[in-house]
């Protein structure tokens, strides 16, 4: 059953509208660097840990304790310094290490877009 070259059928696939649109939405999505990604990770890793030795006690009996990387990149040095002091008055031992460990390790930390915190 061969047919003449000049009388195949031809399939046609109609495309909607609204897939330009969701084109459009792809081009939008931010990529973050995962190296960035990966370090402020391992630093609130870090300030997890540091805690439980900090406050000697289970993760369940630490004090509500929210240490926020971006507020603190947005402070001068003196400024982070005096703010984690705060943080961290109702813990009796030494801080200084911690302190000083974290503030090393932000180095170099850039702030995150809003749009990654939610």
């Amino acid at each position: 059953m061969a047919s003449e070259p000049g009388t195949q059928s031809r399939v046609m696939f109609q495309t909607k509208e609204e897939e330009p649109a969701q084109r459009k939405l792809g081009k939008l999505t931010v990529k973050y660097n995962r190296k960035d990604l990966q370090r402020r990770l391992d630093i609130e890793e870090w300030i997890d840990g540091q805690l439980h030795l900090l406050y000697d006690c289970e993760e369940e009996e630490i004090p509500e304790l929210e240490i926020d990387i971006d507020e603190l990149l947005e402070l001068t040095d003196t400024e982070q310094r005096s703010r984690l002091h705060e943080l961290l008055q109702e813990c009796g031992k030494p801080k200084e290490d911690f302190i000083n460990g974290l503030l090393y390790r932000m180095k170099g930390l850039r702030k995150m877009s809003g749009s990654l915190k939610k």
